[in-house]
């Protein structure tokens, strides 16, 4: 028998429904610290000692997520579902799996270029991972931002389209995915 789901399940591991909802959060706060520090100067350095910290981690876990997943047997997806839906909801997961990966990336590299200190607790410091370079800096400043709009669209789509299956659909998509553990129907 493989690893992750036993004959009849319908719910991703546990493991893999742990990692979803703690990167959702840690998402959702990034979003949303991300938001708050371009609209206030007031609080940004505590904004930012912050953002970096959690980005690193977000790192880490989407490192940890894809290793778990690539040991983890798959739920089937529900029979509403169409082979284009399929094919659209693979491609999401990986596009949602490179932005996870690669924006915080970006955004050490933006900080390594304009020789600004990653800060992740107290005197812990990250190395830097690029050259001091003002015209990188810009560069990268300006992918941090355009990838920041592509993952907030992306969790907007993945989001819309699971409360579709949800609440229109009614197939039970997100009983897959959910926390707790749902009894097989």
């Amino acid at each position: 028998m493989t690893a992750g789901i036993r004959p009849g399940r319908q719910q991703f591991p546990a493991s893999m429904r742990f990692f979803h909802w703690l990167m959702a959060a840690a998402v959702l706060a990034m979003l949303g610290i991300g938001v708050a520090m371009v609209a206030s100067l007031a609080d940004y350095h505590r904004l930012v000692s912050i953002h970096r910290p959690l980005g690193i981690l977000i790192v880490i876990l989407v490192v940890i997520r894809f290793v778990n997943r690539q040991f983890s047997t798959l739920p089937p997806f529900p029979p509403t579902m169409s082979a284009r839906e399929r094919f659209v909801a693979h491609a999401s997961e990986l596009l949602l799996y490179a932005l996870l990966f690669v924006q915080p990336l970006v955004g050490w590299g933006m900080l390594s270029a304009a020789r600004y200190p990653v800060a992740l607790w107290g005197s812990l410091h990250l190395f830097p991972i690029l050259p001091h370079s003002v015209m990188l800096y810009g560069a990268l400043r300006k992918a941090h931002t355009i990838l920041a709009y592509t993952l907030f669209f992306a969790f907007i789509a993945h989001f819309g389209a699971v409360l579709f299956h949800t609440l229109i659909v009614r197939d039970r998509l997100l009983s897959r995915m959910v926390p707790w553990r749902v009894r097989a129907s």
